[in-house]
């Protein structure tokens, strides 16, 4: 018996040693109470003669806690023997060690350890409807903060690494967002009456809205993952790894070699999110979203989604975040406004898109009929998502897509070029990243849409100036017959090599010109855009240097889109007049909470990002497109509404009576100014007067 309570003593002590610790001082006191109340029971002062033993250890308990009380025991300490108040002040001064001070720093332990574990995350989070992002890159902070947009409170866990300094990196994001976007609103309306401005700073002013618990921990560990209720969440964002938070070049170069191979670790995080999910104790119509970065991780995955995916219960979506990024950068170099347009339609914040199932209605026109009914919303088109029939449009609100109106009669119509063919382009690229193949990729499916068709002649002309071994690596971009020239060049070199050969690009072209500028997302955290950031100051100088020397030169002519990977460089590029300021990993976030939001937009954004293929006899999907204007009308516009331009433009484009290679249904969504005033339709549309003028650009979609 004596050995078995010995063990169990042992066990305890090594398993839970606060435990063994509380008992002991319980035990104690208890023990201890007891005998000094049989002790002054005993003692049988003057005036407690009769004290009984309960009484006893009611006078034991207040002496303990207030030394004061001991007038209850002894009335007249001058008159008491020395022992009696010796035994008296012992029991006092023993109570307080073993009592007050034993159970009051126990007490204070066991909050502090409380503090450090809930800090640690090593408790469970009992919360449901949350986000979940697993691993961290620098896309994380992004995806938080466009939560900021909704309108209605959001909850995100982050379970991974570096805890601090996640947790630094989100404040400091969420805190420019909210100063930066509340000064916008303050300078939007500083001209309205004092009522008015007050009522729309009310109701516009941006909130942190988002609250945000940051894990550190294992994301492999099913514990870690329960604990942070992953079975009760919304939907779950597994993050890749980035190489630039290496420390040395040498392990950048190991970690992207690594990952060009495949991502176990996304493959791995994958398994154990899939298993939770499916589970019948989980939530209903989860989604996880998976970002892929090559073709392995992406075989895996879609494997593991016929193995686990549950219908209506676990969505797993795979979101190849280099070929986004790809089909994003090749679009901004042939239509730089798109990146106005995407910067809006892709958040959560003013017009964005929004998808509804809908029943298929059999032998009619979608998009005429529902114009026919509604005025704050505009009809995209009609797609078939998981299985189910959804409609798109493009408003500011989910509300707005389902408010019904009078619609006002109006003949107004507008003549279309029905000859119309997008212009010739030409880019140069400056630098690179790790998707350049997919950008290249982009092209050529832009190059197939427009450039085969009806035997036209070459449409695109590209030149890349990049370092000789980025250049080896592609092949000097020989797989690609639109890129007509290469240029093997360091940073610098600019004034010797680079400067003379986009001169003369440019020169050689009537048409206008866009430069990218990439940024190597593969460099240490320190260089991240460093290279772009000088790029982007010679390209300027040789804009400036045009102007001065011919003060006719359009500086208008040249279109420079920077990518930069660190949002806080954002506010460097401006301050060179850049407008086309690309944060690429910004999109591919926005997309994420969107999707998180509303799955059926994956497929969406899938189709508008993508142009059909060169062998492809019809037109299968649609795009968004700015058109010149002057190109796009046979004739300028008349002064109009936004729905009568909207409806007129439709109409004209399935006129009946035209052939059907001529048929292209085109849908207005707004109009771009020279200056980059960007004028998306939303809210009335019959309140929004729109002014066309010839060298404005027009928002379409459309199949081409």
């Amino acid at each position: 018996m004596r050995r078995k309570f010995h063990e169990w003593v042992s066990v305890q002590a090594a398993k839970n040693p606060g435990k063994i610790v509380l008992i002991a001082i319980l035990i104690f006191n208890v023990v201890f109470f007891l005998v000094s109340a049989v002790i002054i029971s005993r003692l049988s002062l003057s005036g407690t003669e009769q004290m009984g033993f309960l009484e006893a250890a009611f006078c034991t308990v207040t002496m303990i806690l207030d030394a004061g009380c001991i007038q209850f025991v002894v009335s007249d300490i001058g008159q008491s023997g020395v022992a009696v108040v010796v035994v008296c002040l012992l029991i006092i001064l023993i109570g307080m060690v073993s009592f007050t001070g034993a159970v009051i720093g126990y007490i204070t332990n066991y909050i502090s350890n409380f503090i450090e574990s809930s800090n640690a995350g090593s408790r469970k989070l009992h919360i449901s409807d949350h986000t979940v992002i697993l691993n961290w890159n620098t896309r994380g902070s992004e995806i938080v903060n466009d939560l900021l947009y909704c309108r209605t409170p959001q909850k995100v866990v982050v379970l991974a690494g570096r805890k601090n300094d996640i947790e630094k990196e989100i404040e400091e994001r969420l805190s420019d967002t909210i100063a930066r976007e509340n000064k916008a609103l303050k300078e939007r309306v500083s001209g309205l009456p004092l009522w008015k401005r007050l009522k729309a700073l009310r109701k516009e002013k941006l909130h942190r809205n988002v609250t945000v618990i940051v894990r550190e921990g294992d994301v492999f560990s099913t514990k870690q993952l329960h604990d942070i209720s992953l079975e009760r969440a919304l939907s779950v964002i597994i993050l890749g790894s980035d190489v630039n938070q290496s420390f040395c070049k040498y392990e950048t170069q190991e970690r992207l070699a690594t990952n060009e191979h495949g991502n176990s670790q996304t493959v791995k995080t994958l398994m154990q999110v899939a298993d939770i999910t499916s589970a019948s104790s989980s939530y209903d119509n989860q989604k996880i979203i998976v970002e892929i970065t090559d073709n392995w991780t992406l075989e895996l995955v879609n494997k593991i989604i016929a193995c686990k995916q549950v219908q209506g219960k676990c969505n797993i979506i795979p979101v190849k975040v280099n070929q986004i990024l790809g089909q994003i950068l090749s679009q901004f170099s042939l239509m730089p406004e798109l990146n106005f347009v995407y910067k809006e339609m892709f958040s959560n914040k003013g017009a964005a898109f929004f998808t509804e199932p809908f029943p298929p209605r059999e032998g009619q026109d979608f998009v005429r009929e529902y114009l026919k009914e509604h005025k704050h919303a505009i009809p995209l088109t009609y797609m078939m998502s998981g299985g189910q029939p959804y409609h798109y449009f493009s408003a500011d609100s989910e509300k707005n897509v389902h408010m019904e109106s009078v619609i006002p009669q109006s003949d107004y119509k507008v003549a279309l070029n029905r000859d119309y063919w997008i212009e010739n382009k030409n880019v140069v690229i400056l630098g690179h990243n790790s998707n350049c193949r997919e950008i290249m990729q982009g092209f050529q499916a832009f190059r197939g849409e427009w450039n085969y068709r009806d035997g036209k002649d070459e449409i695109l002309r590209i030149i890349v100036v990049d370092e000789q071994k980025n250049l080896e690596k592609m092949n000097y971009y020989k797989d690609y017959p639109f890129v007509v020239d290469t240029v093997a060049a360091s940073i610098y070199e600019w004034e010797d090599k680079i400067c003379p050969r986009i001169e003369k690009f440019v020169s050689s072209h009537q048409e206008d010109t866009s430069i990218l500028i990439l940024s190597d997302d593969t460099a240490l955290n320190e260089d991240l855009d460093a290279n772009a950031l000088a790029n982007l100051v010679h390209v300027q100088d040789l804009i400036n240097r045009k102007k001065k020397e011919n003060p006719s030169f359009d500086v208008n002519s040249i279109d420079v889109i920077v990518e930069i990977i660190d949002p806080k460089h954002h506010d460097i590029v401006n301050s060179y007049s850049i407008n086309n300021v690309v944060i690429s990993n910004r999109y591919i976030s926005k997309m994420i909470t969107q999707i998180g939001e509303k799955e059926a937009l994956f497929d969406f954004y899938t189709d508008i990002l993508t142009y059909d293929e060169e062998d492809s006899d019809k037109y299968e999907s649609k795009e968004v497109y700015t058109k010149k204007v002057s190109r796009f009308f046979d004739r300028l516009p008349e002064e109009c509404t936004a729905g009568e331009l909207i409806r007129a433009v439709y109409d004209a484009s399935v006129d009946e009576s035209l052939p059907p290679e001529k048929l292209n249904p085109t849908v207005v969504l707004g109009y771009v100014k020279p200056d980059g005033e960007m004028i998306l339709f939303d809210g009335d549309q019959y309140a929004t007067k729109v002014h066309l003028e010839e060298k404005d650009k027009i928002i379409v979609f459309s199949n081409h």
